[in-house]
């Protein structure tokens, strides 16, 4: 599967001037709602991530995603594994569980994100869900950006992956995107004006 060339297709992977959540510039950005927008696409996405799972003999009850950008990701790789669904919402300074959802203890969880970048947001998900007594047993994403080692992946974990080295990291494909310091960023320097093109701007 090229996923590349699926983002590509669907118009998800950007060109221009991008500011990230980090306060990074970049020349590329990947916009993840563009993909799943199209069902059919999003479900043989989250196939080919439950086939990776499957094969490494993960064992798993629930799927979980960060709140709002892992909801359809999460949601279809828990309909291809055939388990339950749930995401968390944030709270200030982390994540929680809402809306009547449940956890038991010692249940397998998988923490899901359409990207993972550092694996910030993946990791307060984590904390969440261990908190209410419940196990995490993988991260997946469809994207991996290039900063976390995934499973079956050439690249190696970089100083800001936050996700914890012992649960493996499933993801369809390594996405590395050169990242500049504003004061360092060479579009800048020409005269260009960086964009915020995620969910926050």
């Amino acid at each position: 599967m090229n996923v590349e060339q699926i983002y590509k297709d669907a118009d998800a992977l950007l060109e221009g001037h991008f500011l990230l959540a980090s306060g990074n510039h970049s020349a590329r950005y990947l916009q993840s709602a563009k993909v799943l927008e199209y069902p059919e696409t999003a479900a043989k996405l989250a196939d080919a991530l439950a086939d990776m799972i499957r094969e490494a003999g993960v064992e798993v009850d629930t799927v979980c995603a960060p709140a709002l950008g892992g909801v359809l990701a999460g949601y279809e790789l828990a309909r291809s594994l055939g388990v339950r669904s749930i995401f968390v919402e944030k709270k200030e300074g982390g994540m929680e569980l809402r809306r009547g959802f449940e956890v038991k203890p010692g249940e397998k969880i998988i923490i899901c994100e359409d990207i993972i970048t550092t694996g910030g947001s993946a990791v307060k998900a984590a904390k969440a869900i261990e908190a209410l007594g419940a196990n995490i047993v993988a991260f997946a994403s469809l994207a991996n950006r290039g900063f976390c080692k995934r499973v079956g992946g050439e690249n190696e974990a970089k100083p800001e992956c936050k996700l914890p080295t012992d649960v493996p990291l499933f993801s369809l494909a390594d996405f590395t995107f050169e990242m500049y310091a504003p004061e360092e960023c060479p579009m800048c320097k020409e005269g260009s004006t960086a964009i915020k093109p995620g969910s926050k701007g």
